[in-house]
């Protein structure tokens, strides 16, 4: 990899977007029955399309393949990836609604409970895939989850594969996968409840982690970075296992998009290929999620959190998203000052 891949790393992703609608409440209503809610929020979102966005902020030539409908939501969707200097390579289909997501955010606690409709992009095929070949094969970071067909993930894991691209699969939603997918993924990025799920036990201990992290080895993963909520992250590779503890950012009042988060600091840091730092610094940004009462998610600075000056890209404090679930560079800024 040249100097210039390094400080300017290309990140392929491949996924849906969806129109994220956000609903504040106590709790889910029962069937039949209606709840009051304290707030709504409307943006862009969808897995692979926040990771994309993030990525293009945290300094990545980042490009994205999806499909959308010709509706309102395909046009939020172009304007986030213009926004923020992602390379999109998106179908417009007619006839076919743009994906769309509704979240569920309890207002005591933050956790979440999310339906998704892929919409148009629940049609992407390995036709797709392999009309973005050459963008695949020429990237640093391929990195796809299963928001779309399970074959074309399959198929862009293994052009990235043979081409020696590090691979980046975030198995979720959580469902049986194949075993030849193991073997292609460089990094298997679950969180506890995914994990568990492929694992086909309960992750409630330490223990519990890491036999589920050996596991994904044992099945052909290079390494499986495993998502633990409050408590951190578990980085589990041959030779080398780890808990990285959580920081905390005080009371948690969102967790959506946390993951994405991780995914948006774990990703630079393979570069220099430092895993473990890695995933030090993507559990830092995970906890790090904050409510904004006007635009939704941000995250905190982590200068501002050491009471030292404001950081040349926010105003001390905190920095917003621009799109979506997606953190935006001062995180990074703030990391590396």
């Amino acid at each position: 990899m040249s100097s210039d891949e390094q400080t300017g790393w290309s990140c392929y992703s491949r996924h849906f977007f969806a129109a994220d609608t956000s609903y504040k409440a106590k709790r889910l209503p029962h069937i039949a029955e209606t709840l009051m809610g304290s707030e709504f929020t409307l943006g862009p979102g969808g897995k692979g399309s926040n990771q994309a966005i993030a990525a293009a902020k945290a300094g990545g030539k980042a490009t994205f393949i999806s499909r959308v409908g010709n509706d309102p939501f395909g046009d939020m969707a172009l304007a986030a990836y213009a926004s923020a200097g992602v390379k999109a390579n998106v179908m417009r289909m007619e006839g076919v609604s743009t994906g769309a997501a509704f979240i569920f955010v309890n207002e005591d606690n933050g956790d979440n409970a999310i339906i998704v409709v892929p919409g148009a992009a629940g049609l992407i095929g390995i036709e797709d895939v392999e009309a973005n070949r050459a963008d695949i094969e020429n990237a640093a970071i391929f990195m796809t989850q299963l928001e779309q067909p399970l074959e074309a993930a399959l198929h862009g894991l293994a052009i990235a594969k043979a081409a020696g691209v590090t691979t980046v699969f975030n198995p979720a939603p959580a469902r049986a996968i194949p075993e030849e997918l193991y073997a292609l993924s460089d990094f298997i990025v679950p969180n506890e409840i995914e994990a568990a799920e492929l694992v086909d036990h309960a992750i409630e201990t330490d223990e519990q982690a890491r036999a589920a992290g050996e596991m994904l080895l044992q099945r052909g993963a290079g390494a499986a970075i495993i998502t633990l909520g409050d408590r951190g992250a578990l980085y589990h590779a041959h030779g080398q296992s780890e808990f990285i503890p959580a920081y905390s950012a005080g009371k948690v009042v969102d967790t959506t998009g946390a993951g994405d988060a991780f995914s948006r600091r774990f990703l630079p840091q393979l570069f220099p290929r430092d895993k473990l730092r890695s995933t030090r610094c993507a559990s830092g940004a995970q906890r790090q999620q904050l409510p904004s009462p006007a635009r939704g998610p941000h995250h905190r600075c982590r200068r501002a959190r050491r009471s030292t000056p404001s950081c040349n890209r926010c105003d001390g404090t905190v920095t917003y998203f621009e799109a979506g679930n997606s953190p935006t560079s001062c995180l990074l800024t703030c990391d590396a000052s």
